[in-house]
């Protein structure tokens, strides 16, 4: 790896592409290494990951409403959109124009928020990338090979932008490193030069950096959509930089840019770390996926609260818990974020997700987490679960936000330390490093769990046989051959003809 240092220059010094950050980036995603093994392998884990969590969401409102405003653009091939009935978006005519494929599909992906995650300098969820690769690579007739070698320099992106620059500092939202990866990876996906993905990733980054407020405070529908329209912005840079347009230069380095006036200002200077010309792309393999469809950071300490049910099962005996854990997880999802929301029975389930006060006393309670069950108001309204939650705070301690920051990815940690004082003045203290599903946790995902997670999360929404046959089709996808890929589709839940649940434009 290369460490390149990043900072603001006068628009007097021109600075040349080459020297540019997104310039860099492109070089990355261009550099035609080969993709090693155990990437692929991983690839084809993600893709299962975001097919599962999407099927689980297909009949939810916010993307019911996605995918009825992508089956209003018909394109052929067109790719396929996730959900649509049978002869709509499976890749034959009737197929879905690639960038509203892509918005469908990715806000399926993030409407549960149970997919995968990378945490460092920021957040993020790289799996974000596939859904507009995917509707690329279906829409221009793809190997699967091509796909696995644009996911993978996807990934690279982004993980290595959220290693070397912190958006959330500045109240920036994660998906400003969204947009420039998804740019790169279908550069990658379809081979094009890198000044091409140079200068769409301009675009990409100048059109996606919008600020935190939509996963903060009461927190919308929006939160799912974000990702997605970054993917689908990612997609119109590349065709409208594909018919020789530019995009603003340098987007990070410029007087004007980025840095200078959205993140650390003219003084700044950032340190991403970027793959040698010739080494293999491997990021992906530092991610890691969810167990519970909660945000990552509550993910240890659900596993940590069904370590401590059976100790704790009276929990009216409880006078107060203090969850002691890093700077990150106590002011974005804990009580160090100020947010009221976060401990009222009636917020939405996007802000349920993000209170870690919320989801520690179900899990306590429950012995477990469930996508569906642990949401419904019926559930945050429960007197006695009340009653706990609002006994639960979080406190940022020093020691667990250096070992979050830890260089090492193997030492890194993303839980904390409950300590619970009974009302008889006992504590109870426990705590816990990494979530079990964590590569370095108790039980980590490997493709069974991957499997396992889609066919649970399948089950009652996708047919067992169309289940069947995306298995078979994304357990071989480095070896599908061009036009194969209309196979990773799950059709079936909106019937052709079925009548819209709602009405807008078009």
């Amino acid at each position: 790896m290369i460490d390149h240092e990043v900072h603001t220059y006068p628009s007097s010094a021109k600075l040349p592409h080459e020297e540019q950050l997104a310039w860099k980036l492109a070089a990355v995603a261009t550099d035609p290494v080969e993709v090693p093994r155990e990437v692929a392998e991983m690839v084809v884990n993600r893709v299962i990951d975001d097919a599962a969590v999407a099927a689980a969401a297909l009949g939810r409102g916010p993307v019911r409403a996605a995918r009825e405003q992508a089956l209003r653009h018909p394109a052929t091939p067109g790719a396929v959109v996730w959900g649509a009935a049978p002869g709509k978006g499976e890749g034959e005519a009737g197929g879905i124009s690639p960038e509203w494929a892509a918005w469908a599909n990715g806000v399926a992906v993030r409407e549960l928020d149970y997919h995968d995650t990378f945490l460092a300098a920021d957040y993020s969820h790289p799996g974000d990338n596939i859904p507009p690769l995917l509707a690329v690579a279906q829409h221009t007739g793809r190997s699967g090979a091509e796909l696995v070698r644009g996911i993978a320099a996807a990934y690279e992106v982004q993980v290595d932008l959220v290693r070397g620059i912190c958006l959330h500092e500045h109240k920036i939202d994660h998906i400003a490193h969204l947009g420039p990866s998804a740019a790169a990876g279908i550069g990658a996906l379809l081979r094009l030069d890198t000044q091409t993905v140079y200068q769409a990733i301009g675009q990409a980054l100048h059109c996606t950096t919008q600020t935190r407020q939509s996963r903060k405070g009461e927190i919308s529908s929006w939160k799912a959509y974000a990702p997605a329209f970054a993917g689908k912005i990612a997609v119109e840079a590349i065709d409208r930089v594909m018919r020789g347009q530019g995009s603003p230069s340098p987007i990070y380095e410029g007087e004007d840019g980025v840095i200078a006036w959205l993140l650390g200002g003219p003084e700044a200077v950032y340190t991403v770390p970027l793959p040698a010309p010739g080494e293999p792309k491997r990021a992906i393999l530092d991610t890691y996926t969810k167990e519970h469809s909660a945000e990552y950071q509550a993910q240890a300490l659900i596993d940590l609260a069904r370590r401590l049910g059976p100790r704790v099962a009276d929990t009216a005996k409880m006078d107060r818990i203090v969850i002691h854990t890093s700077h990150h997880t106590h002011y974005v999802i804990g009580s160090g974020s100020g947010d009221p929301q976060k401990y009222d029975p009636g917020a939405s389930r996007e802000t349920l997700d993000h209170s870690l006060p919320y989801i520690f006393a179900v899990a306590l309670q429950d012995g477990g987490w469930h996508h569906v069950a642990s949401y419904t108001r019926e559930r945050a309204s429960r007197p006695d679960t009340v009653e706990l939650w609002r006994k639960i705070s979080t406190a940022e301690d020093p020691e667990w936000t250096r070992r979050y920051h830890d260089p090492d990815p193997a030492r890194r940690a993303f839980g904390g330390r409950a300590e619970i004082t009974m009302t008889d003045g006992t504590v109870i203290s426990e705590e816990i490093a990494v979530a079990d599903a964590h590569p370095a946790g108790a039980r980590p995902f490997a493709r069974e769990q991957y499997i396992a997670k889609f066919r649970t999360l399948a089950d009652g929404i996708i047919a067992p046989d169309v289940q069947d046959r995306f298995l078979d089709a994304v357990t071989r996808l480095p070896d599908l051959c061009t036009g194969e890929l209309a196979a990773l589709g799950l059709p079936g839940i909106q019937q052709a003809g079925e009548k819209p649940e709602t009405w807008g434009i078009f």
